[in-house]
């Protein structure tokens, strides 16, 4: 799902950029993708890769690594505001609700702020479910280099 922007392999240059713009990006979570992260990041928690472990939890089943939703957030910035050529520069998430497999999570970056002389803006990111339940919200510098 796309909103203002969709892939931008050219990147938006920072003239290009209003506030209020806005990016999403959607994907159902996997037992895959849990796996494949956890093994891409060496993060073998029980409470993402073991059922039985996971079971005997608060949460009662596996959850996806906070990570691995926050990397959404990625897409989002990397590849569509502003796109390709960006520098995330920070990153910070408050994760508010755990994320299960199967769940389809859209992450959304909002431009809230522009320092066009620095080429550097600020992003409000989201994080969702399916049932609209914000699982991350947070805030992220980027800059655009063009």
């Amino acid at each position: 799902m796309y909103d203002d922007c969709s892939i931008n392999m050219s990147g938006f240059s920072i003239d290009d950029i209003y506030v209020g713009q806005t990016a999403r990006f959607s994907k159902t979570v996997t037992e895959s993708d849990i796996y494949t992260f956890a093994g891409v990041t060496g993060d073998f928690n029980p409470i993402h890769v073991n059922k039985e472990y996971a079971a005997k939890t608060r949460f009662g089943e596996r959850i996806a690594h906070g990570m691995l939703t926050a990397s959404f957030f990625s897409t989002v910035l990397g590849m569509m505001l502003p796109g390709a050529g960006a520098i995330y520069l920070s990153q910070n998430s408050k994760f508010l609700l755990p994320v299960k497999i199967g769940d389809t999570i859209t992450a959304q970056g909002v431009v809230t702020e522009i320092n066009k002389e620095k080429r550097i803006f600020t992003v409000e990111t989201t994080a969702f479910n399916q049932r609209n339940e914000v699982v991350i919200k947070g805030e992220a510098k980027m800059m655009a280099t063009k």
